[in-house]
């Protein structure tokens, strides 16, 4: 009954809830003998910032023999903008133990912001960019009189410098977790456990070709696609410290009403390159929708306890933490999407970082943590959309203009080899503070 009416008071005064447990193997667990009921109540605040370089791709001189797949070789990278990404939110979290070390978990993020800033290099500017000074359409023609003067004929692919602004509620979470071995029940065995946690579309789906520069209408954030990670974690208590492992895999599929960019078929044709296709052929919305990427994750670390008394459930700890992630290509709102208005392809890249972060127990019911992680992402294409498919069986794709054969959503002002778009030395640095409520 006391439990309860600490539950009841916590819920009433509007406790906090977290986004991340203190401990990478906790879990809640109920029907113990000396512990009938678990319940974790977490508030926690995060902000993440990226930051990367995009460059563009330019064509070598002429009588440049081309590269091994007969695509134009090119002569390097010609810098154009300074990408900046901020997201913060609130995550609120609950988790409760079903039956001896079984967890249910929900968890809703609340974002308060997601915004993104595009601005040039000191190398660019207005008169000199190709971003300002694009002399090609989206289907590969060029702009009458823009050969010979494109700071005054040219169509802009977007302005700069340009912001765009989002938010709303996140998509809900759904985990379940499982501990095969437990080291508090259990001295001379790990803790191991393993989970799933299902992201499910609930937030309302983000439509790229919406104007978003208007920080008083914030844009939808959704993506319409079930995530599914399958996750395992280790970790084992040796005197001060506790070594642990972490290892993720996530499997997007697409939900309903997901985003296509032959959705802007009618309200904005001239950001295809064969709008004519769309619907056609091979070319249906699963062809042409959103293909959010897989993603691999590995965490290795190492908590520290320099100082415990166990008797006042009173405690200090610092983690160590080394990261490492792969995130497939697809097509997808990428650093560039919002300022070209559609879904882009991207290619595969890595993560690779740390975090450092620290542990406050004030008590067996209250807990506070602060931690700080960087990841650096390698260089990754940007916009790297397929140009078509070969229907005929003749070896090659049919540029011609009104082919069958060309992907709708492939761009010939950027998607093409010696015009795309990339990001370098791109760094995330993300800043967690949160508060967990243990009853």
């Amino acid at each position: 009954m006391h439990r309860l009416r600490a539950v009841l008071a916590a819920l009433t005064l509007g406790a906090p809830f977290a986004a991340s447990a203190a401990d990478i193997t906790r879990i809640a667990s109920s029907f113990e003998d000396d512990d009938p009921f678990d319940l974790f109540i977490d508030v926690g605040f995060e902000r993440t910032q990226t930051r990367a370089k995009i460059v563009r791709e330019q064509l070598a001189p002429a009588g440049t023999p081309p590269n091994e797949d007969g695509s134009p070789a090119t002569r390097g990278d010609a810098a154009e903008l300074w990408y900046k990404g901020v997201d913060a939110r609130l995550n609120l979290r609950l988790a409760v133990g079903l039956y001896r070390d079984l967890e249910l978990s929900f968890t809703l993020p609340l974002v308060f912001q997601q915004n993104e800033r595009w601005d040039f290099t000191s190398q660019s500017s207005q008169e000199s960019s190709t971003i300002t000074n694009n002399c090609i359409n989206a289907d590969g023609s060029t702009i009458a009189g823009c050969l010979s003067d494109p700071q005054t004929n040219g169509v802009p692919l977007f302005g700069v410098p340009q912001e765009s602004f989002r938010g709303g509620l996140g998509n809900l979470h759904f985990g379940l977790a499982y501990a095969f071995f437990n080291q508090a029940k259990d001295e001379t065995k790990p803790t191991w456990i393993v989970g799933i946690d299902y992201e499910a579309p609930t937030a309302k789906v983000r439509d790229p070709s919406v104007d978003t520069t208007n920080s008083d209408e914030r844009g939808n954030i959704g993506d319409r696609v079930h995530k599914y990670q399958l996750y395992t974690a280790f970790s084992r208590r040796m005197g001060v410290a506790e070594p642990y492992f972490k290892a993720s895999y996530t499997i997007p599929v697409r939900g309903p009403l997901f985003y296509s960019n032959c959705d802007q078929r009618t309200s904005n044709p001239t950001n295809l390159g064969a709008p004519g296709n769309c619907g056609e052929g091979p070319w249906n919305r699963k062809e042409t929708g959103i293909k959010s990427p897989e993603m691999l994750g590995m965490v290795a670390g190492v908590e520290l306890v320099p100082f415990d008394r166990p008797q006042k459930h009173q405690k200090f700890t610092l983690d160590l933490r080394a990261i490492g992630n792969y995130v497939g290509a697809g097509r997808y709102n990428n650093e560039l999407s919002a300022a070209l208005r559609k879904l882009l392809t991207s290619e595969e890249y890595f993560q690779v970082g740390g975090m450092l972060g620290a542990t406050a127990s004030a008590s067996d019911t209250f807990k506070i943590r602060a931690s700080g992680t960087f990841l650096y992402n390698t260089d990754h294409t940007l916009t790297n959309e397929e140009m078509g498919q070969d229907l005929n069986g003749d070896g090659q794709v049919d540029t011609a203009v009104g082919s069958p054969e060309l992907n709708p959503t492939f761009d010939w002002r950027y998607d093409l080899v010696s015009r795309r778009f990339r990001a370098i030395g791109s760094t995330t640095f993300r800043f967690d503070l949160s508060a967990s409520f243990n009853f």
